[in-house]
């Protein structure tokens, strides 16, 4: 059985499918109970902690957003019982209180009890040992199903005998005790609530989410005229960034919007939401969408939609409102790094990026290579040269000879002529049929003779085994701080047989910089388009992948930094991308505590193209890419993270793929494909 779920975080909302887990005894079983509120033992939102929670105010007062809540609204508080203090029960203020660490360390050490250790210690202890002190947990109150769920930590491994005894002291100690449900937060804890007594009530994720029809992905507020579309007429129908639109499901890309409402919810690391994550437009899921009567009454209009953690509004309001709030939220121009053309060689993807010498910065050394070859071929430059990071043999193609493609074929001057066109700049439709012409007539231009010549010698020299060639897009204008054009760009590839094939490929995935939904990202940035360069990153395809998948270095679900995890994503196959599956398709995603004892992993959801009770990934594999997360986490901080001196939350976005082309018949191996800084981080 498959279900729906998101996480809320700082801002950041990730849906998720998952899995029920059949447990014998959940909510669905009971009956709806009426709780009845006792007196108020709280006296403010300043009291520290209590023993008891007596009324919903009470439980308001001490608890606040968690820190990675399942769902747009909820509240928790923090409960800790204390087996040392003759089985003692706190409710701690988790607005005063973030961590258990911080109200145990200040409350309960000392003064008669043992005293609490470092954290290091304590979370070693009392989150992994049978032989705690602690047994900690929260309570979670979701508003939309109104379910009241003790909850445990993913990656805490609590046997159910301390499972119990919190939920009975919670139980006993509260005034919504008689409707509290056990809530498994992960696979591992699953199996303990399993063995649980029949009289605590289990609640599963689906359950939860049985009443639920709002996901908020990206928070904000937009101004702009509500349009109705399908997603499929995208390609045919103009938007812009006076826009607000919603689409019956989420498309792969989207033009720049004011906002966006789709009546499918989206996935956790999909193009249109880092799209709009990295524009601050606000991007939401709302079931029934397209049918909703308050946002029919306003089709056509012009309307602020805001979009917030717990809920979302829709209002009128005047032209002049508008102009004003399109004028004040324009970004700023975005000035491209300045390409480099002296470069002309097709060089080894290893003699992109030189190692910073003593003194120098990584991140000098990146912006120097993007100047010449792009982003894409910078940075897995690096990956080459870090221990535990496997890849692909690869070349780079410098964006001396897309520039010599251009200019020898007259196309700048033929953009000139746009870009002075009335039509062009005014009409969308225009501007997307002279783009779509251009593109077209790049396809038919011809190839200059010394880059031909450059590539079959570098081919032949090195690439020479009748497997075909992945040409990707490596630009200087992307994953830019406040620039990061996801998916802006498009890789194509060709078989070295046909020597047509490759020259195809090549001018394809040129093409990809006059995309209509790529000029009009720049154009919203102030970007000169002839400024882009465009080098190109080349190794073997991938034919028929395993598995491939996007993780994230750091825990996207913790903006805090206190529960360190990578975020992985994989499908089985290679036919469907994470970032982009097909409605109705779910992949294995999970949050592995690679730092953490034990190295828990938690699964949030899983494919349903695999075999029902496995995964995409074995152990050994996911360990293997752990060790090469790690490498790559700690190898970039020195441009993007804590090494570089920057305090902002550091992530590294990481693609990659599990393949036995190499070696047939072998366990899948894994290669790193890509890494760049996660959207925001840049440049």
């Amino acid at each position: 059985m498959k279900y729906l779920s998101f996480f809320f975080i700082s801002g950041l909302v990730f849906l998720i499918l998952s899995c029920g887990d059949g447990s014998k005894n959940t909510g669905n079983d009971d009956e709806q109970i009426v709780l009845t509120e006792g007196k108020c033992v709280v006296a403010s939102e300043e009291t520290e902690y209590s023993r008891t929670i007596g009324c919903k105010n009470d439980f308001t007062n001490l608890s606040s957003e968690p820190m990675d809540s399942l769902v747009s609204g909820a509240m928790s508080a923090k409960v800790v019982f204390d087996t040392a203090d003759n089985d003692a029960l706190y409710f701690q203020n988790t607005k005063l209180f973030q961590i258990h660490y911080d109200f145990v360390s200040t409350h309960l050490s000392g003064n008669g009890l043992p005293v609490v250790p470092d954290l290091a210690s304590f979370n070693t202890t009392e989150y992994f040992s049978p032989e705690r002190r602690f047994i900690l947990g929260a309570i979670s109150f979701y508003e939309g199903p109104q379910i009241w769920a003790l909850e445990f930590s993913p990656y805490d491994t609590a046997s159910s005998e301390m499972i119990s005894k919190l939920y009975y002291a919670v139980q006993k100690n509260s005034y919504f005790g008689p409707a509290l449900y056990f809530h498994p937060t992960s696979d591992a804890i699953t199996v303990e609530a399993a063995k649980l007594p029949d009289d605590i009530k289990i609640v599963t994720t689906d359950e939860i989410y049985a009443g639920t029809d709002y996901q908020p992905l990206t928070v904000g507020i937009g101004v702009g005229q509500l349009k109705f579309m399908n997603a499929a007429d995208l390609s045919v129908e103009y938007v812009s960034y006076k826009d607000i639109v919603i689409l019956d499901e989420a498309p792969n890309d989207i033009s720049v919007v004011q906002g966006l409402i789709t009546e499918e919810f989206q996935t956790p690391l999909s193009h249109v939401n880092v799209l709009s994550q990295n524009r601050g437009t606000p991007n939401m899921g709302l079931k029934g969408a397209m049918t909703n009567e308050k946002l029919r009454a306003l089709e056509g209009k012009i309307v602020q939609l805001t979009v917030s953690a717990d809920k979302w509004s829709v209002k009128e309001v005047t032209t002049a409102t508008a102009e004003k709030f399109w004028a004040e939220h324009l970004p700023e121009p975005v000035v491209l790094p300045p390409v480099n053309l002296d470069p002309s060689e097709i060089v080894n993807v290893e003699d992109v990026t030189e190692e910073p010498a003593e003194g120098e910065m990584l991140i000098d050394k990146i912006k120097e290579a993007i100047n010449a070859y792009g982003g894409k071929a910078a940075q897995y430059s690096l990956l080459t040269k870090i221990d535990g990071v496997p890849v692909k043999k690869a070349f780079a193609v410098p964006m001396y000879f897309y520039y010599q493609f251009m200019e020898d074929n007259g196309f700048f001057d033929e953009i000139d002529g746009f870009l002075t066109d009335d039509s062009f700049n005014t009409d969308s439709a225009t501007r997307a049929r002279k783009l779509t012409v251009l593109r077209e007539e790049m396809m038919e231009a011809p190839v200059s003779e010394e880059f031909q010549t450059k590539l079959k010698a570098k081919i032949e020299a090195d690439f020479n085994s009748g497997s075909k060639l992945r040409f990707r897009t490596s630009t200087n204008s992307e994953d830019l701080y406040g620039f990061a054009c996801a998916g802006c760009y498009e890789s194509h590839s060709g078989d070295p047989a046909d020597w047509d094939d490759v020259l195809d490929a090549i001018k394809e995935s040129f093409t990809s910089a006059w995309l209509y939904r790529t000029f009009e990202e720049r154009s919203y940035y102030g970007v000169d388009h002839k400024s882009v360069g465009m080098a190109l990153l080349v190794h073997y395809n991938f034919p028929d992948e395993e598995a491939n998948g996007v993780a994230v270095t750091n825990n996207p679900f913790d903006s805090t930094g206190l529960d360190p995890a990578f975020y992985v994503n994989v499908q089985y196959g290679g036919d469907i991308e994470v970032v982009a599956p097909p409605a109705g398709v779910y992949s294995d995603q999970f949050l592995y505590y690679f730092s953490q004892p034990n190295q828990p992993i938690s699964y949030i959801s899983h494919s349903n193209l695999i075999t029902e009770g496995t995964t995409v990934l074995t152990k050994k594999q996911i360990y293997q890419l752990g060790t090469a997360l790690d490498a790559i986490h700690n190898y970039f901080s020195a441009a993007y993270g804590p090494a570089s001196g920057s305090s902002d939350w550091y992530a590294m976005d990481v693609e990659f793929k599990f393949d036995d082309d190499e070696n047939p018949g072998e366990v899948p191996a894994l290669y790193i494909k890509q890494a760049r800084p996660y959207p925001g981080k840049g440049m």
